[in-house]
């Protein structure tokens, strides 16, 4: 027996999570270390003996064998096994193989799409790193990072991926990049200070630093407190783990075919009892009545279905790949067609992932910069005047934006790359639309010293040598920059005294600007005509110039997409690492976040249980600086009100969300692997609008996945209720088992799959979505099949009656118009299962072309069996005089206008309907 191993879930203590909080001298007592000198050689063997190694390890890969032989499990394959078994014992060997090789098709395309399915933590050890730098017995070591262990003292510095889980006892300019974990866009400056609050959110724990985040500046030194699964990252991996194991519900369109199967199997059952029951007891010989029965029981099955279901599915990758979505998992097509709730990112997503500075506040004037992302196209205006050539007060706080900045912009093969900090870039950008390029200003205003940004100060200042003396320039949270200064610089270049009225009405700038969402920066400047005995000095008695409010835009399409998604009653959830009025602001931009909805923070969220998050889930539109674990709750109360989830993201903080979804989304640009293998498609453009558009086709597959099984059944009812009345009523036999054997083989062929490229309904994104109950087939569908091929039977028999009993035909004769009458009236009842709803002429009788060349080569077919000669006897047909060929075009063209007619005097009661609720 095969045990397979299962990753422990390492326990959350609240004093595992409280690192930040303890100072670092009281951090090293406890871990028994030392801050200088780190661990010593016994010291760290034994903690690798106890703790084991600083890795994510593998889950087992799945048996193949066992995820192969999974394919067959579903209840519609094994009737169609049967149905091929029986063919096979009819001596029909050409419908057995096609069926068995059906079978066997779906299940190797099953198998293919899923074997990939499981290897999230194999790219989670991916984003471990390789080595580490660590202070062992007061020397410097590079080591395997997978050696590490708690205690360990491990110097950082810009572009190391971070080894473990550690806090930070001291730093220096030191940034990370935790979006990949947080969902926090911007990197995160850090700090060695201890965090005063409890219960800090993962984002804020601005002195931590977490395994597989990476620094992009400064230098810091910290003490491992976390490693392998103990670490967030590892955390993570028990999650998406965990939510591997448990048992994944069925897709919605699997449960249908589920269910559909049942019904087949009950009703073939059933036409072979009742059938044969009827000969018997009429006389008729036994064996022929024992094959009659089993070929209707082996047409009610509509054996292509599996094909069509599969091959429809794969064209939809193909058109969705078009429209910038891979699906990864087939049924993960028809399952975004179905949901009725999207968790969706906002950063990158919803919006560009591009910070862009919109407003610019100088001398209590406000500017509007034009254009959006990184190419310096647009200008800097106020009330539709382009300021061209700037002021000099403009022009100052530009420049000095440009030089106290770390970084770059740059143009690489067309398109326009910030390297560095966003926020910093976004400045870069909006000075070089005023003709203001880096690399000039500094070549003119060379570096002095460099007073970096930190936590507590909240500001950083940059001194250059400029032609007019050494220069400070300074930039940083305007609340705070602004208690430094004591004058302020004019549009026209004058320096004036910073009283308490322009005090306030900077003060009042700053705060509308931040309620619009935008994050604001106030810049300053200082000549320094006498030397300065330290940083402190240098950073008081500032000259104010400016606020610069940045945004990161919304998507064009972003807000049409989001609009298109509500018309379709799929309900969106903004689910964002940035803080919650942020979050607010750009939900109202997009019509996410009504008057009467609500938003939660994480902290907040960790304040309600399981029950009263799924009792309030439906009225939260926002979720803002959330974690993981958030994220996993916020689709698990979702589903357990029945909604079908799908879930979109980028770090490896929404893996187990995305897993635990009906449908994980993916983003293929900013996604890491970790995501992607965890999700069932990815969006290559990391758009939102591309979600919606995938929506839109997993409605229409499933649309015309209906339309076909719709009209494979009407056939097959027909077929059906033709030899169920003939017993009945005592006719002859109208039609054989090669003739049942050959319509459903012509009729379950290439119309069927025709049906299933039918181009999408007008509508489509107007309706609601379907429940996750609901069945393939519902009542009003149910009624209608069965009154179709109520209709065809009745055409076929009056025409076997016609023939046998008016014109006196030969049997033989008879059976063979017949038997053309159905095959011909069902290809033409394609073109009715169109629409349940309008005309054929409304939608369009050459919109489908793969419809058009499919019923024409069925015909082709049909006829050649009729006048090929060497066919007659195989076929058990006789030649036809000219008058039965014009009765088999008429009575095959009477369902077309019949059922025509039907849909019009449907379309008049409904319209009569909503013409009275409108009246009353």
């Amino acid at each position: 027996m095969r045990i397979e191993k299962r990753l422990p879930v390492p326990s959350e203590t609240k004093s595992a999570m409280a690192w930040y909080g303890k100072p670092t001298e009281a951090l090293a007592g406890e871990l028994r270390t030392d801050l200088n000198v780190g661990l010593n050689v016994d010291e760290t063997a034994r903690r690798q003996a106890q703790e084991g190694p600083n890795e994510l390890p593998d889950a087992p890969p799945p048996s193949l064998l066992k995820l192969f032989l999974s394919q067959f499990s579903s209840l519609i394959v094994w009737v169609l096994i049967g149905a091929a078994i029986v063919s096979g014992l009819l001596e029909d060997w050409i419908d057995a193989a096609a069926i068995l090789a059906i079978v066997f098709l779906n299940g190797v395309l099953g198998f293919v799409q899923e074997f990939r399915a499981e290897r999230s933590l194999a790219a989670l050890r991916k984003m471990s790193v390789a080595t580490a730098r660590v202070i062992r017995g007061g020397a410097v070591q590079s080591i395997p990072a997978r050696e590490l262990v708690t205690g360990d003292v491990v110097a950082l510095e810009a572009g190391d991926r971070i080894p473990a889980d550690s806090r930070l006892f001291y730093a220096t300019n030191f940034q990370a990049q935790e979006a990949s974990l947080t969902g926090e866009s911007t990197p995160v400056q850090k700090q060695a200070e201890r965090l005063e609050t409890t219960e800090v959110p993962l984002a804020d724990q601005h002195n931590m630093v977490f395994m597989g985040t990476v620094a992009v500046s400064g230098k810091a030194r910290g003490l491992v407190v976390a490693t392998g699964l103990k670490t967030e990252l590892g955390r993570i991996a028990s999650m998406i783990q965990k939510a591997a194991e448990a048992e994944r519900d069925e897709t919605p369109l699997q449960r249908r075919l589920e269910q559909f199967g049942y019904t087949l199997l009950w009703l073939a059952l059933g036409v072979v009892t009742v059938v044969f029951a009827l000969g018997y007891f009429r006389g008729e010989p036994l064996v022929e009545m024992f094959l009659t029965s089993v070929s209707l029981a082996v047409a009610a099955v509509p054996e292509g279905l599996p094909a069509v279901v599969t091959i429809t599915l794969a064209m939809g990758v193909t058109r969705m790949a078009k429209r910038h979505a891979l699906i990864r998992k087939l049924p993960a097509v028809e399952t975004l067609g179905s949901a009725t709730v999207i968790c969706t990112d906002k950063t990158g997503t919803l919006t560009k992932n591009e910070m862009t500075v919109t407003r610019v506040m100088m001398d209590n004037a406000h500017f509007e910069v034009t254009g959006e992302g990184y190419e310096p196209a647009g200008e800097i205006r106020e009330a539709y005047f382009d300021l061209s050539p700037l002021t000099p007060g403009l022009r100052q706080l530009l420049t000095a934006a440009v030089l106290c900045n770390g970084a770059t912009l740059q143009q690489e093969n067309g398109t326009w790359q910030i390297i560095g900090d966003p926020t910093e870039g976004a400045l870069l950008v909006a000075a070089a639309k005023a003709g203001l390029m880096k690399a000039e200003l500094e070549r003119r205003a060379p570096l002095d010293r460099e007073v970096p940004f930190d936590a507590e100060r909240k500001m950083m200042t940059i001194v250059r040598r400029t032609e007019q003396g050494r220069m400070a320039y300074c930039k940083g949270a305007p609340d705070v920059l602004l208690k430094r200064c004591a004058a302020r610089l004019t549009l026209d270049g004058r320096i004036e005294d910073l009283d308490e009225v322009h005090r306030q009405l900077i003060s009042e700038a700053n705060a509308s600007l931040a309620q619009q969402a935008l994050r604001v920066l106030g810049v300053a400047y200082r000549p320094l005509d006498q030397p300065v005995s330290s940083d402190k000095e240098v950073e008081r008695e500032l000259i104010f110039l400016g606020l610069i409010a940045m945004k990161d835009p919304l998507r064009a399409e972003a807000a049409e997409a989001v609009r298109l998604c509500r018309d379709a009653g799929i309900r969106i959830s903004m689910i964002t690492g940035d803080h919650k009025e942020t979050a607010i602001a750009i939900a109202r931009e997009l019509g996410l976040h009504r008057a009467d909805g609500e938003a939660l923070s994480g902290s907040e969220l960790d304040g309600l249980t399981d029950e009263q998050l799924t009792q309030r889930v439906e009225r939260v539109s926002v979720y803002a600086r959330v974690s993981a674990e958030h994220k996993l709750r916020i689709v698990q109360a979702w589903k357990r009100n029945g909604a079908i989830v799908a879930m979109t993201g980028d770090g490896v903080n929404d893996a187990p969300a995305i897993k635990a979804a009906d449908i994980g989304v993916a983003m293929g640009m900013a996604g890491t692997d970790v995501t992607k293998e965890a999700s069932d498609m990815v969006v290559t453009d990391d758009n939102f609008a591309s979600i919606a558009a995938a929506v839109e086709e997993g409605r229409g597959i499933f649309d015309n996945i209906r339309k076909t099984i719709h009209f494979l059944l009407s056939c097959n009812v027909s077929e059906v209720l033709v030899m169920l009345f003939a017993t009945l009523f005592g006719l002859p036999l109208p039609l054989l088992p090669i003739h049942i054997l050959w319509m459903n083989l012509v009729t379950d062929g290439f119309p069927a799959l025709a049906l299933a490229v039918d181009p999408k309904a007008q509508d489509l994104m107007q309706q609601p979505p379907r429940q996750a109950q609901a069945r393939l087939l519902d009542g009003g569908r149910l009624w209608a099949i069965a009154g179709e091929g109520l209709l065809l039977a009745v055409i076929a028999l009056s025409t076997f009656s016609y023939s046998l009993f008016v014109w006196h035909q030969p049997i033989e004769q008879a059976r063979t118009v017949t038997f053309t009458v159905m095959v011909v009236a069902q290809l033409v009842h394609a073109f009715n299962c169109r629409s349940d709803r309008w005309s054929l002429f409304h939608v369009g009788v050459t919109t489908n072309h793969a419809l058009i060349w499919a019923v024409v080569a069925s015909l082709v077919l049909q006829v050649g069996i009729l006048t090929i000669p060497l066919l007659g006897p195989i076929f058990k047909v006789a030649p036809l005089p000219i008058e039965d060929w014009e009765l088999m075009v008429a009575m095959a063209l009477l369902p077309l206008a019949i059922v025509e007619a039907i849909k019009w005097f449907h379309r008049q009661a409904s319209a009569g309907l909503q013409k009275a609720r409108g009246v009353q």
